[in-house]
């Protein structure tokens, strides 16, 4: 008779999430890594916001051209330092305390910025900011990727970079506010410099507090700690024996050990030596691009100088345009995280950019008609405000929530750090590249600018919709096999939120881990020279890796620590 089977579904806490104690901490301490996202909103914006006052201009002698492209592009210098770094920095020093070093930097960053009194010192202080912020937001999405609960892990990533826009909605009300208080004076700059120090502090404080990775705990050969960690959270305090918890344990456990088969010391080179990887690398590198070169650099750098474009030159008017962008986008963020799981990725790609694509072509051709028939139309030149809304609805709609996620589920574990790293690298390059050029463009083209990004949107709207594939509902075992040709059985069991699930046969009474194993078994584990098996000869249980999914030596580069592992009797 055919052995019943349970999934790790059956292990998944089944009720509302507020109402277990474990998740609602964790969900509460996942708030400090999220503000890294937000900081970095909050310092991308803040310029956008500055250059639209008064009294920044005059006191910087109103920056144009290549020195106003400097300062916009100084971030980005910093960031692309320290990113090379900083995935070294946090597989050595752990999660928590690479932001922690970020949030110094950044700190040291934002005070010096508010205290310049040349422009020199300006562009120096956001080259520090850039350097901090390289290891924050390298840090931050792999905690949040690794700590969160397995049926929350694809929303909180996607949600991580929505949080841009939380940052950026308070640098751009912060700056209006500051300007209705203090008018042309100096104080209605640096108020809204100074603030940006608030996220950093909270980091500083607060960081020790939150648990560190169990995947990098478990790596340093600290098991124990690595179990007490997801017991306390993901198994609401449970005994560190709980099925959830040895079933993660086992993943992270088996992730690891195909690392170190894989490759002792894995480099960057890692993450093009297979033909599989290669192709991963192409499609993180183009979405990094694409989510700077598709034409939103223009309003999310230089606002000021597109809506002089249009005929809309009152201060007030233009922070309070700025504001409203930045409240719109965060909805539309959010209302593209919601929809991740129900329309997939391919689908919200397609629909961003092909929206993109039509709208940025309208906004062309509306600012074009103001230019060149002057302020008798500058009705037409007007409308181009609800257009930038409706644009960066679609830009907003995929790539602000997907660009770390996608990233990081196309990624197996052995190269996600560094893949991670190289997706920002990118990002940056592309950011800081946009933000020296874009302003020179702008005075010596004029509106025909625009025309190269219509032609730029061609081609990533053919990119995407030739190497974008789907991944919703599918592990990553599946992903892994679309890259690299691995065949995999083709009737998985229903998922439940993306959750992986394994195979445990059914005991006419499944005994209770927690009784047949000691409290401190993982403890007892880091020191017994036995790795591969995770409960002992008291139960009648053991893992044992899948052999249909690994298949040949070949293919464990692919897997990742939410390979399958199976409950065998």
């Amino acid at each position: 008779m055919a052995v019943p089977e349970h999934t790790i579904a059956n292990f998944i806490h089944q009720e509302s999430w507020w109402k277990n104690r474990g998740l609602l901490v964790l969900n509460i301490c996942l708030i400090l890594p999220l503000l890294s996202s937000a900081l970095n909103g909050l310092d991308s914006s803040i310029l956008n916001g500055l250059q639209i006052l008064p009294g920044w201009q005059e006191y910087f002698h109103n920056p144009q051209g290549k020195t106003l492209g400097l300062i916009n592009s100084a971030q980005g210098i910093g960031a692309l330092s320290g990113i090379p770094f900083s995935p070294y920095v946090s597989d050595l020093l752990g999660r928590r305390a690479t932001m922690f070093i970020g949030a110094i930097v950044v700190l040291a960053g934002v005070l010096t910025q508010a205290l310049c009194t040349t422009v020199q010192v300006f562009i120096g202080a956001r080259v520090l900011i850039g350097f901090g912020t390289a290891f924050s937001i390298n840090a931050a999405p792999l905690l949040i990727s690794e700590l969160s609960y397995p049926t929350h892990r694809g929303k909180l990533t996607s949600l991580y970079n929505s949080m841009w826009y939380f940052g950026s909605i308070i640098s751009a009300w912060i700056c209006l506010g500051a300007y209705d208080r203090a008018g042309t004076s100096e104080w209605s700059w640096r108020v809204p410099v100074f603030l940006q120090a608030v996220v950093p502090v909270l980091q500083i404080v607060l960081i020790w507090f939150i648990p560190e990775s169990p995947r990098f705990l478990a790596a340093k050969g600290l098991e124990s700690q690595a179990a007490h960690v997801l017991a306390q959270y993901h198994a609401n305090g449970r005994n560190e024996c709980d099925h959830l918890v040895a079933f993660e344990m086992a993943q992270i456990r088996h992730a690891l050990n195909l690392e170190r088969e894989i490759a002792f010391s894995p480099s960057y080179l890692t993450c093009f030596a297979t033909p599989g990887n290669r192709r991963r690398m192409f499609i993180v590198i183009s979405i990094a691009i694409f989510s700077q070169w598709s034409g939103n650099g223009l309003v999310s750098s230089y606002i000021n100088i597109v809506l002089d474009g249009i005929g809309i030159t009152t201060t007030r008017t233009k922070a309070v345009i700025n504001g409203g962008l930045q409240v719109f986008n965060l909805g539309s963020a959010l209302f593209g995280t919601m929809l991740v799981d129900k329309l997939g990725r391919r689908k919200l790609f397609l629909t961003s950019n092909i929206g993109m694509l039509i709208v940025f072509s309208m906004w062309t051709i509306a600012t074009a008609l103001f230019n060149e028939t002057g302020s008798a139309v500058a009705v037409k030149g007007k409308s181009t405000v609800p257009l930038i809304f409706m644009f960066f609805f679609f830009y907003d709609f995929a790539y602000t929530p997907m660009l770390v996620s996608y990233t990081l589920e196309i990624l197996p574990y052995n190269i996600r750090a560094r893949g991670l790293a190289i997706m920002n690298f990118f990002a940056y390059l592309s950011n800081a590249f946009n933000a020296f050029v874009n302003p020179w463009a702008l005075d010596a083209m004029g509106w025909k600018y625009y025309l190269v990004y219509c032609g730029w949107l061609v081609l990533e709207l053919l990119i995407v919709m030739v190497f974008i594939i789907e991944t919703k509902g599918r592990t990553l075992e599946e992903t892994a096999a679309l890259f690299d040709g691995v065949k995999l059985p083709q009737n998985n069991p229903d998922r439940r939120d993306s959750v992986t699930f394994a195979t445990i046969p059914q005991y006419p009474r499944l005994p209770r881990l927690e009784k047949d194993v000691p409290d401190n078994y993982f403890e007892l584990l880091e020191h017994s020279s036995v790795r591969s098996s995770v409960l002992g000869s008291h139960s009648h249980l053991k893992f044992q890796e899948r052999s249909s999914i690994l298949g040949s030596p070949s293919h464990l580069e692919t897997q990742s620590e939410e390979s399958a592992i199976a409950f065998v009797k």
